[in-house]
């Protein structure tokens, strides 16, 4: 750490779409860059997966379900809390804060009143109590008050973490949904939402081999993609949308894929699997080779890093660039997420805007996020 009285370090947690669990970062921002000194990855039980899920979707009760579910959240967050600072020996005091995104269950920017709205749900409260931590958490919403999507909001740590001065760079996240990041080599950096990522791939492996993902990609490498039923998903009208553009579980849910599965006919699994995995491989390609510039390297972020045949279709897709993972670049693929709330919670505790105008459509620059002190 820095001679300064005030602590750099940083905690990060991110439970994304894909709803595998929460990924928890330690990270000193004492340096030119992030530094993660400490990762621990938790697991969602099944229970707890299934009513995240469930509550993307209308449902009975839903109000006293999220709230309830949001208390669990807080708890399995300050269970991972506690188990990074055990692990990297640090007390809880020396943090200056967590950024706390929440679970995102429904995500409208823009619709329905002019303004619509993002939701995730978390008790940062509940989260403070637990941990004697301050907590930085609803950071979305300020930019959508704004005009702007709320999302993404990785553009600005992609640039702080990887950014070259004089160099085109492009970083690829692949979560439950995909979003690119074009950082330009003359400082100005643009974001959004690619597509669909790992969720309907996730949600069809389920289904079908009652597994969570599809492991390395075998399943889809198994299979055929089909030319007619690529084409129907490709219709999808958000893909050939301009930035900025965020999207979500909101559309890219499984009553997505059966309208298109029915209209197609039938499909062996398997090729519905090998289909699914080009579709995100060809909207995140599609976005590359849109803002490329002058970029070398497509560095890849996210669970979606290790599907070794969504990674290879990458590749072959994008023959002008190096695709690689993040951790080529100084940051684990699966730290990289969380590691961008941590610098988020510090830009709110710094009074600094964390969004990118270019990035989400705001109006103009915003600090974000709402802070619960320790």
């Amino acid at each position: 750490m820095n001679s300064s009285s005030v602590s750099e370090l940083y905690i990060g947690l991110m439970s994304g779409t894909s709803l595998d669990g929460v990924d928890a970062v330690l990270a000193d921002f004492s340096g030119p860059r992030c530094v993660v000194l400490e990762y621990h990855a938790s697991a969602f039980d099944d229970t707890t997966r299934a009513e995240l899920l469930a509550l993307n979707s209308p449902g009975a009760n839903e109000l006293h379900r999220a709230a309830l579910a949001a208390n669990g959240l807080a708890r399995h967050y300050a269970q991972a809390v506690q188990t990074l600072l055990r692990e990297a020996g640090v007390p809880a005091q020396a943090v200056r804060a967590i950024g706390a995104h929440g679970q995102t269950v429904r995500h409208r920017p823009g619709e329905f009143d002019g303004t619509g709205y993002t939701l995730q749900l978390n008790n940062p409260a509940l989260l403070a109590e637990l941990t004697g931590i301050a907590v930085v958490a609803d950071l979305r919403s300020r930019d959508v008050a704004a005009g702007g999507q709320g999302a993404p909001l990785v553009p600005a740590f992609h640039q702080h973490m990887f950014g070259q001065p004089g160099q085109d760079l492009l970083v690829l996240n692949i979560g439950g949904i995909a979003n690119l990041s074009a950082l330009g080599a003359d400082g100005r950096v643009l974001g959004f939402d690619c597509g669909p990522g790992n969720a309907l791939m996730d949600h069809w492996c389920q289904l079908h081999t009652g597994q969570p993902f599809d492991r390395d990609g075998t399943w889809a490498a198994s299979g055929q993609v089909l030319p007619g039923l690529l084409a129907l998903f490709q219709e999808e009208p958000y893909l050939h949308r301009l930035p900025p553009k965020s999207t979500g579980r909101d559309l890219f849910r499984p009553e997505w894929l059966q309208e298109r599965l029915a209209r197609f006919g039938p499909a062996t699994a398997a090729d519905v699997q090998a289909t699914l995995t080009e579709l995100t491989a060809s909207a995140c390609a599609e976005s590359a080779i849109s803002y490329q510039n002058n970029s070398k390297f497509l560095i890849v972020c996210g669970g979606g890093a290790f599907n070794r045949h969504l990674m290879a279709r990458l590749q072959a897709l994008l023959p002008a660039l190096q695709v690689q993972a993040a951790d080529a670049f100084g940051l684990p693929a699966l730290q990289v997420e969380a590691a961008a709330f941590a610098w988020l919670a510090r830009q709110a505790m710094r009074g600094l805007p964390g969004n990118l105008p270019m990035a989400t459509g705001a109006q103009g620059a915003r600090v974000l996020g709402c802070i619960y002190p320790a």
